[in-house]
């Protein structure tokens, strides 16, 4: 296919007032109270983008142009109405648009075309120009890698403006910004776009402006930016409830060692890692009660957004698969599952984004870009844990669609996750010339992978006669956070305790959000004094009828010890988020108070002591 003369602009309704016709927040309607053009927000920035100079002089806009914007805002239509208007004021000829997958590159195709925009999704490396009846084309990042000359050539035979959708994809890897750089770099005007404009390693992003900091530290320059807590406050997004579970594991490592700790605790990184993979194990217990506790949260969604769909963030697709299979048994239906892996993937998104079913079962490719704006809760469940992909698989969930809507995420109970749930609002650049793993940046993948290599290390012997498995994995709610504050205590799943939280009504104005999860807490409380005290009652006639029988014999002293423990645990970590003390002061502070040795160590009676303690504190 050849290039000719570009189709003239009267042949086409391309222009500012076509884009006037497009949703602010496309693909779907505009949320309950925005403009019915375009959001203040991306008139802003138009405005901005004008009112700075570049190559065509004064009040021409800029050759590069960053805007951030929050997952959700709208960002597409503030790009398609950028580019139009550059149409109609003759700056550019053609567009070329760059997106992190196939399946975004037809989401932009679809929605340029809403503005008389014709983009060519289908354009491949063995193409040299463009076919004569489109404007522009969308390509991949990949794409762009594999051979950057046919995009220089695409780029430089007419006045071009690239967008470069979810820019922090630029510095995956050298080759990819190398060739960025190669194919766009004589571009007339570009257009970087991103909801996180950050990486989690120290790449640049090929075409964003780095300046120095006050300690020499290079940090990206945002053009424009719209972060989450401004779109909250439009009511451009959702506000996000964060369920957090807690629980016991146990497990064996490759040396034949059994472990165990409670998710959550004050352990080690490895031990951590260990304990989240064995949560996440799918032959265990902690995951089916999470998934059926996220089913029961969707139903009670449901019954006010009757479309509300729900997304499990798995780690590979053999987690994937068996998710899958504990939802269909759960829910009765059948999920879709999304491996990324899969040439019918961007289908099934589709086909998911228009139905009315429940679940969708994904490996990572939905965890950014892509519009499902019916989904309403996820699980994440998958050991990634870097800011960037927090923020993005978060992202798929904020759309909002309709006044009221909110979003409600399922958490593992893991340091990391929670300061970056803590953290949602939080406004981040793009840093250079700083260690990797700054602010405490850890993935728990990583560990694991480390893990692995000192255990491949050590004697075959050992390697070959054991293996890693999960032993046993018990689930407990253990809060919500919301706005960075928290909320309930812990609880057993499926009780009246828990339901409290996983029954808030589907549809909810931000601001009385937090009343309700005060009033919430308060009943929660309630019904757990209500049935402590049946269970108090219970014992006492039980031991009353008993007392002329013959006494049975007491459990075993193992297991006595095993039940205490985890109840100080369990209280202990209750005192820690109500004191704001860490766990290990807090243990020490009660063997300062009841002596005794520590906890592995201390007697039925010693272990007693500390928890009555507990319980008086916890109760004041």
């Amino acid at each position: 296919m050849h290039e000719t003369a570009p189709v003239p602009a009267s042949d086409h309704p391309r222009g500012s007032f076509a884009a006037e016709h497009l949703s602010p927040s496309y693909p779907q309607r505009a949320p309950w109270g925005t403009a019915g053009r375009l959001r203040a927000w991306q008139a802003e920035a138009l405005d901005r983008y004008f009112d700075m100079d570049g190559p065509d002089g004064p009040g021409g806009g800029p050759r590069d142009f960053l805007a951030a914007a929050t997952p959700g805002a709208g960002k597409t239509t503030f790009a398609l109405r950028l580019a139009t208007e550059l149409l109609r004021r003759n700056i550019i000829d053609r567009v070329v648009v760059v997106a992190p997958t196939e399946h975004l590159k037809t989401q932009w195709a679809d929605a340029a075309a809403r503005v008389s925009l014709r983009l060519d999704p289908h354009f491949t490396n063995r193409h040299t120009r463009p076919a004569r009846h489109y404007h522009g084309v969308a390509v991949t990042y990949a794409q762009v890698a594999t051979k950057a000359s046919v995009h220089r050539v695409v780029t430089e035979s007419a006045r071009t403006l690239v967008i470069l959708d979810e820019v922090h994809h630029g510095g995956d890897a050298l080759s990819w910004g190398d060739a960025l750089r190669e194919a766009f770099g004589r571009a007339t005007r570009r257009l970087l776009l991103s909801g996180t404009p950050f990486r989690s390693d120290t790449a640049p992003i090929p075409f964003v402006e780095y300046h120095p900091t006050a300690d020499g530290i290079r940090v990206s320059r945002t053009d424009y930016d719209y972060g989450y807590r401004r779109a909250l406050e439009d009511g451009v997004v959702r506000p996000v409830l964060f369920l957090v579970y807690a629980g016991h594991m146990r497990w064996r490592t490759r040396t034949g060692d059994e472990m165990e700790a409670q998710l959550g605790q004050d352990n080690t990184k490895d031990i951590t890692a260990q304990a989240w993979r064995t949560a996440l194990d799918p032959g265990g217990e902690w995951i089916p009660a999470v998934l059926r506790s996220a089913d029961r949260r969707l139903t009670e969604v449901r019954e006010h957004v009757p479309d509300a769909g729900g997304l499990v963030i798995a780690t590979d697709q053999t987690a994937a698969r068996a998710y899958a299979q504990i939802l269909q048994a759960v829910t009765g239906e059948e999920p879709t599952v999304v491996l990324s892996d899969e040439p019918e993937a961007s289908a099934r998104i589709e086909t998911f984004a228009a139905d009315t079913t429940r679940w969708m079962v994904a490996v990572r490719m939905v965890s950014e870009g892509v519009d499902v704006p019916r989904l309403s809760v996820g699980v994440y469940a998958t050991s990634a844990s870097t800011p960037l992909f927090f923020a993005q698989a978060i992202g798929r969930f904020v759309r909002a669609r309709r006044r009221g809507e909110t979003a409600s995420i399922f958490l593992p109970h893991v340091p990391p996750l929670l300061a970056l749930a803590g953290e949602l609002e939080r406004q981040r650049d793009h840093a250079l010339d700083r260690p990797s793993d700054e602010d405490g940046e850890w993935s728990a993948e990583d560990d694991l992978l480390a893990a692995a290599e000192r255990e491949d290390a050590t004697s075959d012997a050992l390697t070959d006669e054991f293996e890693y498995a999960a032993l046993g994995a018990i689930a407990h709610f253990d809060r919500v956070l919301f706005d960075g504050k928290e909320f309930g205590q812990l609880a057993t799943p499926g009780t009246p305790e828990e339901e409290e939280f996983l029954g808030l009504p589907g549809l909810l104005e931000p601001e009385h959000v937090h009343d309700l999860l005060m009033q919430r807490q308060a009943r929660q409380s309630r019904h757990r004094q209500a049935r402590e005290a049946k269970e108090r009652e219970a014992k006492e006639r039980e031991v009353g009828a008993t007392d002329d029988a013959p006494p049975s014999p007491p459990p075993a002293l193992h297991r006595t010890l095993k039940e205490q423990r985890q109840l100080l645990n369990s209280l202990v970590g209750l005192y820690a988020r109500q004191s704001g003390e860490q766990h290990g002061h807090v243990h020490a502070e009660l063997r300062r108070i009841c002596g005794g040795p520590a906890v592995s160590h201390a007697t039925v009676a010693q272990l007693q002591a500390r928890i009555d303690v507990l319980r008086a504190r916890v109760r004041s």
